[in-house]
């Protein structure tokens, strides 16, 4: 996925190492090296502010299942402690000529650094080490390009890798200092081929962010739809592979792409969801978070993520199986509070955030039946299965209780000949009871939200009038302050 400008016919550089990652035979993997490099400075900066680090072992494994997704041969894996940072290499000369024989014997054509490495640092160490090198940054971003399947998703992930690109054109390639002739009389040096190659790469970045700006728009014009209907919105969120996709197919019975791989779900989805009590819903599944998510993906990713925002109800679904449960938990947190979604933002916005604590079928029996029991105690959390199904119906129920708390019932008499009034209720309610009656009237008990009442007054006011007296009558008169 690439936009790496190509070489001019006579660089000496040859091309299938810079500008092509996966190329060869494609029927073996590209066989791959973890690297994970466990900075002192981080450590102890972490313990000052309380902050709890993964540890390298969980780095690793986290890494492998981003190589992972993109079908990589991880042939090793290290965990590299580093003491001093170095501006060339990241890490000591020493550990990059100890890594090197070690990438010989294991043939390993490509080698992830589970961090940020500076442009210099990653052209240093392909140098060294003959093989192309790949940050943890230019790893999210292969894989996000692989799992875009919308133009919006492709968009995003373009601006996203383009912004990447940018910062790596400095010093990354030799042959781009040289030197173009000036543009006719004007003579004098010109323009070099750095700057020529940077100023495409932004004029691309500035048709791209038009392109997504109108994506923002249409999507806005969707929510306003979505808001003339009374079907809730509620989004999934989580740290990637919590199981969002596999909890969105067995409450909507969907199919979309769920499997055990990080970053499976990166276009949005939206199904309708009908609850127990026959009330409906909009489900909708988002794009996995991750620790060091980079600011720019987010930022490329905001059009997307704003269906959270919009969203009355957030399920925050949680690996519980996993060692560093925790830390995800935290992470997912800090995501959302970059969106603007806080526990005090969301309460003012009344919005509900219901914490899911899946995958108890990869638990023991002690644990288990902990986790259960734990959530007894917490009113906004269900221990799930995806699964197994396990859990599903306390799930519902929760949904459906914090919805309908929001609504209120009320009891409407119609004609029958009212047909176009009749067909809203139907379509904009929850209807509990609908009795026709010998006398050519429709008696009504149902659901509606302030919104859906406010909607109905201003289409069928001589109907309305009615509902609104018998409304004003329950509503309980406020004690005089004197």
């Amino acid at each position: 996925m690439s936009d790496m400008p190509d070489f001019p016919d006579d660089t000496p550089e040859p091309a299938s190492r810079e500008d092509k990652l996966f190329r060869g035979n494609p029927k073996a993997p590209t066989r791959a090296f973890v690297m994970v490099p466990w900075l002192k400075s981080a450590e102890q900066a972490a313990r000052k502010t309380g902050r709890i680090l993964r540890s390298p072992a969980a780095r690793i494994d986290e890494a492998v299942g981003l190589a992972a997704a993109i079908d990589l041969n991880v042939v090793g894996t290290a965990a590299v402690i580093v003491a001093h940072p170095r501006p060339a290499t990241l890490i000591g000369e020493g550990k990059v000529e100890e890594l090197k024989q070690q990438f010989h014997e294991l043939e390993v054509e490509l080698v992830v650094v589970d961090g940020p490495l500076g442009p210099g640092q990653q052209r240093n160490l392909e140098k060294a080490w003959g093989c192309k090198v790949l940050d943890r940054t230019g790893l999210i971003l292969e894989i996000f390009g692989e799992r875009a399947q919308t133009r919006e998703g492709s968009l995003q992930v373009e601006l996203a890798h383009l912004n990447y690109q940018k910062t790596r054109l400095v010093r990354s390639w030799t042959h781009l200092e040289r030197q173009r002739g000036g543009f006719g009389f004007l003579g004098g040096p010109g323009e070099t081929q750095i700057e020529a190659d940077r100023r495409m790469i932004q004029e691309r970045i500035v048709k791209i962010a038009r392109q997504l700006e109108t994506v923002k728009r249409t999507r806005e014009l969707h929510r306003k739809t979505r808001r003339d209907v009374p079907y809730p919105i509620v989004a999934l969120v989580g740290y990637t592979n919590a199981g969002k996709s596999t909890l969105f197919n067995r409450l909507t019975q969907a199919d979309v792409f769920a499997q055990d791989l990080l970053f499976a779900t990166l276009d949005p989805t939206m199904r309708a969801v009908t609850l127990p009590s026959g009330r409906k819903i909009i489900l909708s599944d988002t794009v996995g978070f991750i620790s060091d998510l980079p600011t720019h993906l987010v930022a490329a990713f905001r059009a997307t993520l704003e269906e959270v925002l919009e969203a009355e109800i957030i399920i925050h679904v949680r690996d519980v199986a996993h060692e560093e449960s925790d830390i995800q938990k935290a992470d997912v947190i800090r995501v959302l509070a970059s969106l603007g979604i806080t526990p005090e933002e969301s309460a003012a916005a009344g919005q509900h955030v219901i914490e899911v604590l899946n995958k108890i079928d990869l638990l023991g029996e002690e644990a288990r039946a902990a986790a259960i029991n734990g959530t007894e105690r917490e009113p906004d959390v269900v221990a799930i299965s995806a699964v197994s199904g396990q859990g599903i119906d306390g799930l519902f129920t929760l949904i459906d209780s914090l919805i309908q708390d929001e609504g209120k019932d009320v009891s409407l008499l119609l004609p029958a000949t009212r047909g176009e009034a009749v067909a809203w209720l139907h379509a904009n309610t929850h209807v509990h009871r609908r009795e026709d009656r010998q006398d050519g009237m429709i008696d009504f008990r149902v659901l509606m939200s302030p919104a859906a009442i406010g909607r109905f007054e201003k289409r069928f006011p001589d109907l309305a009038a009615p509902m609104l007296e018998a409304i004003a009558a329950e509503t309980p008169e406020r004690d005089d302050p004197a």
